[in-house]
């Protein structure tokens, strides 16, 4: 079994309270955790709101498609258009 983790941090443009935070971040976990089914929360920069920090972990037999679902994760944020993507760490565990 292999376990991935990714780090994901979010620069984001509409933003301007933690206010207006919630919804870019709302939309963010729901797609993410219904179109992978992997589990997603914000992780880091709960006070921060123009930054948004999620960790997403992927469970699976082996690294490569772990490591695809995980990947897969990255296209769709860049391409969901909230902001920008200035960081992305993937991670593995083999147990």
């Amino acid at each position: 079994m292999v376990v991935g983790s990714l780090r994901l941090v979010i620069r984001l443009h509409a933003s301007h309270s933690l206010k207006e935070k919630r919804r870019p971040r709302r939309m963010l976990t729901d797609r993410i955790r219904n179109k992978f089914g992997v589990a997603v929360a914000e992780v880091d920069s709960q006070d921060v709101w123009n930054l948004l920090t999620l960790g997403v972990a992927a469970v699976g037999p082996d690294r490569g498609p772990v490591e695809q679902v995980l990947r897969n994760v990255v296209e769709f944020v860049v391409s969901f258009g909230e902001g920008e993507v200035i960081e992305d760490t993937i991670e593995f565990d083999r147990r």
